[in-house]
């Protein structure tokens, strides 16, 4: 369907399944639940596609010297969003903490849900819409990536003309007409298709290395940002659920989450975006799940040091160290790499199997983690609660996590400073004559577009 159309659906279905989230419905909660659910898997599903569309789009547009940093600053700007919804989530609900002025006997008959933190979650997720709306006429205006429309689509002339109008130049008639060569070149690209045995031998170990790593980041990453709550509250930072509102406990959660992003999540992208054509997809990647792994197990094995009060700091600065070298690691990479290495004709599909099996990592952080640091807590077992193996003991399984992702990383190619038609090896098929493109050569293995 091309690179642009798809773009425009998967914006709208975000759109509207924010606001379609805000307003589930139901007479009972666990109807609300279920429709907020169903509404959350088709903004999913928009996420999904924007995901490669994103990354594939800009590395189709940047030239090799700075298509890296490009690609990081796309998904930078996740870092900014980040700090965003936390800031609106403190205003929000501080805004409805001090219109909330029910005596203390009310609130412990009411319980920690409070009427009005119903407003305060549908509030939040519907505003996560406008920003997002607000690119539609730039994504609408944009044309369709050379290279898609080139090497699938097939259409030189319109690629040329599409390069012409973004490049504001004019790049000749004689340019316009391709060659025998470029008419092949074109059409070998799409000899093979995706699983094939061709695909399997060319690309199978890198889908492999994609796919592996950013399953192993998300496990440990997502864990880190849903549970972060219960990681603060078991060091003291703040207080227990129990003891405060759902407002409050927005509020504050917001507050100390917002913290950690200004001061390592947004730092870590843009680290990355300044650095990795620089040293490098592979150096950055290997750094930071390297890096990880080291403060996991600096948090872990001394744990009992760290719930003193007076050790609360320390435990923060390390705890944000592993998210700066998360954003300054494979948090980023694993956005980028998939988006250079594979060829035109399958760049999105692999991006978004990639991408895919690090959702698939973030159910496992999810559910696992949420089993794991429960408390070693035998009467909670003989009552029916699980048992887990505690936040010490989970923070070491996550340090393991990211070791493996240290090794698997060894599977993804460097792309810094090639082009995608020699990183693909788009053009090492026979032509059509029957002669054999030169694969040495990095010239003949450059699409013309």
């Amino acid at each position: 369907m091309g690179r642009k159309k798809v773009y425009g659906m998967t914006l709208m279905l975000m759109c509207l399944c924010s606001v379609a989230s805000g307003l589930s419905f139901g007479r009972e909660p666990k109807t609300v639940l279920t429709t907020l659910c169903f509404f959350r898997f088709w903004l999913g599903f928009g996420i999904g596609g924007d995901y490669p569309l994103s990354a594939t789009i800009m590395s189709e547009y940047a030239n090799k010297k700075t298509r890296g940093a490009f690609i990081a600053a796309v998904f930078a700007m996740q870092g900014f969003g980040i700090l965003a919804g936390g800031i609106f989530a403190i205003i929000i609900s501080a805004t409805f903490q001090a219109s909330f002025k029910a005596p203390a006997y009310e609130v412990d008959a009411l319980g920690s849900t409070v009427p009005q933190a119903d407003y305060v979650w549908r509030i939040i997720l519907m505003v996560g819409a406008l920003p997002a709306l607000l690119t539609y006429y730039w994504r609408m205006k944009m044309p369709e990536t050379a290279r898609y429309t080139a090497l699938v689509a097939k259409n030189v002339k319109q690629a040329t003309a599409d390069m012409e109008k973004v490049m504001q130049v004019d790049i000749g008639t004689e340019q316009k007409e391709p060659t025998i060569s470029a008419n092949t070149a074109v059409k070998s690209s799409n000899e093979f298709g995706l699983f094939t045995k061709q695909f399997v031998s060319r690309h199978g170990l890198h889908l492999l290395g994609t796919t592996s790593t950013w399953f192993l980041l998300d496990i440990a990453y997502y864990s880190q940002n849903l549970f972060q709550k219960d990681i603060f509250s078991a060091i003291g930072w703040i207080p227990a659920a129990k003891t405060m509102n759902a407002i409050e406990e927005v509020y504050k959660i917001a507050r100390a989450q917002t913290l950690i992003a200004l001061c390592s999540t947004v730092p870590g992208y843009w680290f990355t975006v300044f650095l990795i054509d620089r040293i490098g997809r592979f150096t950055i990647q290997l750094l930071g799940f390297s890096m990880m792994t080291i403060f996991m197990f600096a948090l872990a094995i001394p744990y009992d040091h760290w719930t003193h009060r007076s050790n609360h700091i320390g435990f923060i600065v390390l705890y944000s160290l592993t998210f700066f070298f998360a954003n300054f690691g494979p948090n980023a990479t694993t956005f980028v790499v998939p988006a250079e290495i594979f060829p035109a004709r399958l760049r999105s599909t692999c991006h978004g199997i990639s991408a895919a099996s690090g959702k698939l990592g973030a159910m496992v952080g999810a559910f696992g983690f949420l089993y794991l640091a429960q408390p070693q807590d035998k009467t909670k077992a003989d009552a029916g609660y699980p048992a887990g193996i505690g936040v010490r003991n989970s923070l070491i399984v996550l340090g393991v996590v990211n070791l493996l992702g240290t090794f698997f990383t060894f599977l993804v190619p460097e792309s810094k400073g090639k082009s995608l038609e020699e990183m693909s090896r788009e053009n090492d098929d026979p032509t059509e004559a029957g002669a054999e493109v030169e694969n040495h050569s990095s010239d003949n293995g450059t699409v013309p577009v």
